[in-house]
């Protein structure tokens, strides 16, 4: 036996015997303490379950910060599924991801970008019989995403082009050519200014590791799946004649060898660029249909909902199947009889695996309760890996059995079980105009009924996303410090339907500001709220919103706003929206009203009286630095108490984990100023 697969047992066994946890006693629980801004990097971030071919094991990602280095990593494990072992696989310095089992389960492959000299991201290969993670392809550009071929002896690759912009070795103290820009969608966050690299479809063979480009033309592609007979592999493509300017894209199906055409089996749209959402195309098993995402009216951006699809492999009308949900539907997959089809189904405050009967369209939700599942495999035997979080438990990957959760990871029991939440609760109001909203409230630990306690209005991003029954770590900590949280899903947000989302077309800070408001009045109404001690905050489109709520309304003593924008006519042409722009507002100079409409904090900030902090990345493409400065500047030249915090070489997400701690305790520190909360 090898010395490595002796250290991967004794890994075995250590991760065996701490994670055989024990029910605390009434005195440990009473010693258990308050949260503070130094937890907000305590959470292990669990994702991406993979089940093994033989239903013997799940993989998975875990990503932990590290403070002394002042970064993030991620690393594979695996838990058997009996739950009686626990290992970590990779080790290094480097991130890995995307762990994927080749067919005999004998290999596990995943991406890595490891090396000296910022190297672009490749596939490696563990053998799980021992021995170190090896390099398998060598590309100049990045790997994107891999499939294995169902005999295991291909891959099928998303590569994209090197970019001669990228600088490495003794070329880093070269001076940088200039940026040429001539594309019409011409940056993005994390990803800087676009260039004209595209992404291929490559078949790989893993024997001889020789690539083929399939696709070498100016398109991108994205999410390969094999046929179940490895004979065709699907693909996503917008081949339109400017991909930038549409959401227009083709199901695409193409032989694995050098020199094939694509085929078109149909068209759909997509998101404006954006292909996550849109998961891997589904083969049935019998390779007769594929079933796969689409959206709805172009013009409704990611307004739209995220239907299911089903179309012949061959080619044909496609046919939708979840069209009377008015839910968004994520991540198909066939079951093993090719007679259903599995997917995770958004709705209010939840999203939850299901299932529909292709034959009567009968759906079924697998899993009852208040919970968000955001990710789950189907393997041999029935078995289903899922990734589910509840309010009082961070993301986990369990066994579903039947309707029953048996935990298979258990990174965060240990810093559970020496903390002290607060208890969240669902609530419903009604808004000014009588619409049904809901949410949640956060109450501190030691909550006593009766009294009234300083409250933050919390306000989440999108616009197109919700709360849902899933751990909120900000809240908790805010709740630790005295604080009741209260959070809205207000109109604009998903899980209601797309009449709901749709709500603030051209719209924005409109009836979702009203619904926030609401939610306000409401936790002021049940007692729980001091109406004198309010305060509000929020990131992205949580920080455009708290931007119009101050405007709107004084009796805020303190808010946050993170990454945000308020006057639209500066987010034209300079952050990565302007295919959204132009769908849902219009051109300025033909729509200038629509913009002005869209703009009321930054043309009404001499309304505002609430002493605000901002904050954003000073790389941030998504909603660039320039639009918190005009609102920083605008408090500052009125005289209204303000200040303006940018973290260097962040993009639009904060990573570092020292800036993710001082915008924590910033956020604390801000709010305890003009709150001054009390103590629970």
């Amino acid at each position: 036996m090898s010395n490595a697969t002796l250290r991967v047992l004794f890994h075995a066994l250590l991760l065996a015997l701490a994670t055989c946890q024990f029910m605390p006693s009434p005195a440990a629980a009473a010693e258990r303490r308050l949260l503070t801004a130094e937890d907000i990097i305590a959470v292990r971030n669990v994702s991406d379950p993979q089940l093994s071919p033989d239903g013997q094991w799940v993989a998975y990602e875990v990503r932990t910060a590290d403070p002394v280095k002042d970064k993030s990593n991620t690393h594979i494990w695996m838990s058997s599924w009996d739950g009686k072992q626990s290992v970590q696989l990779t080790y290094s310095e480097d991130s890995e991801h995307s762990p994927r089992w080749s067919p005999d389960g004998k290999y596990l492959g995943f991406l890595t970008a490891r090396g000296e000299d910022e190297p672009p991201e490749q596939v490696w290969l563990l053998d799980r019989q021992g021995g170190e993670a090896k390099p398998l392809t060598g590309f100049n550009g990045e790997v994107i995403e891999f499939s294995w071929s169902p005999d295991g002896k291909k891959l099928a690759l998303i590569v994209a082009d090197e970019d001669p912009r990228k600088q490495r070795g003794a070329d880093k103290d070269k001076t940088p050519p200039p940026i040429v820009i001539d594309r019409y969608y011409f940056k993005e966050d994390g990803s800087g200014y676009l260039g004209s690299q595209r992404r291929h479809l490559y078949v790989f063979d893993v024997a001889s590791r020789q690539a083929d480009n399939l696709t070498p033309d100016r398109f991108d592609e994205s999410a390969p799946s094999w046929s179940p007979d490895g004979s065709r592999i699907a693909f996503y493509s917008n081949r339109s004649d400017d991909p930038d300017r549409n959401s227009e894209f083709g199901l695409y199906t193409i032989e694995p060898r050098a020199g094939a055409t694509p085929q078109l089996v149909t068209k759909f749209q997509g998101d404006t660029g954006d292909t996550s959402w849109m998961s891997p195309p589904a083969w049935r098993p019998d390779g007769r249909e594929l079933a796969f995402l689409t959206a709805g009216d172009p013009k409704l951006i990611y307004y739209s909902l995220h239907n299911l699809a089903i179309v012949p492999a061959g080619g044909g009308a496609a046919r939708i199947v979840t069209k009377e949900l008015d839910r968004n539907v994520i991540e198909p997959q066939w079951s093993a009889d090719g007679a259903s089809i599995y997917f995770l189904l958004e709705d209010d405050r939840n999203q939850v695996l299901a299932r529909i009967n292709v034959g009567n369209g009968r759906i079924d939700r697998l899993l009852n309760g208040r919970r968000e599942s955001t990710d789950y495999d189907l393997g041999s035997k029935g078995r289903i890996a899922l990734l589910d979080s509840t309010v009082d438990t961070p993301n986990t990957v369990y066994a579903l059995e039947g309707k029953r959760l048996r935990a298979l990871s258990h990174h965060n029991d240990d810093w559970l079980a020496g903390v002290n939440l607060g208890t969240t609760e669902e609530i419903s109001f009604s808004s000014k105009d009588g619409t049904r909203v809901s949410g949640f409230v956060v109450k501190p630990p030691g909550f006593v009924a009766g009294r009234r306690y300083p409250t933050l209005l919390w306000i989440h991003g999108g616009p197109v996303s919700q709360y849902a029954n899933s751990f909120m770590l900000p809240w908790q900590i805010f709740a630790s410090q005295g604080y009741v949280v209260v959070a809205a899903n207000p109109r604009g947000s998903s899980g209601r339907g797309e009449a709901y989302t749709t709500a603030i077309y051209k719209d924005w800070g409109g009836k979702d500001s009203e619904d926030v408001l609401a939610a306000v009045d409401y936790v002021v109404q049940q007692g729980i709220a001091d109406a004198n001690r309010l305060g509000v905050g929020g990131w992205s489109y949580g920080g455009i919103l708290t931007n119009v709520v101050i405007a709107k309304d004084t009796r805020f003593k303190s808010a946050t706003s993170g990454a945000s924008i308020s006057n639209v006519l500066a987010g034209y042409g300079t952050d990565m929206y302007i295919r959204e722009y132009e769908m849902e507002l219009g051109l300025p100079w033909k729509d200038l009203d629509t913009y002005l409409h869209n703009s009321y904090a930054f043309l009404h900030a001499d309304r505002i009286k609430t002493p605000t902090l901002f904050l954003c990345g000073d790389q941030d493409f998504n909603v660039p630095l320039l639009n918190s400065e005009q609102m920083y500047q605008a408090l500052r030249s009125l005289g209204v108490p303000t200040q303006l915090v940018i973290y260097p070489g962040e993009n639009h997400g904060i990573r570092k984990p020292s800036y993710q701690k001082d915008r924590m305790q910033r956020y604390l520190d801000w709010h305890g100023k003009y709150l001054q909360p009390t103590s629970s």
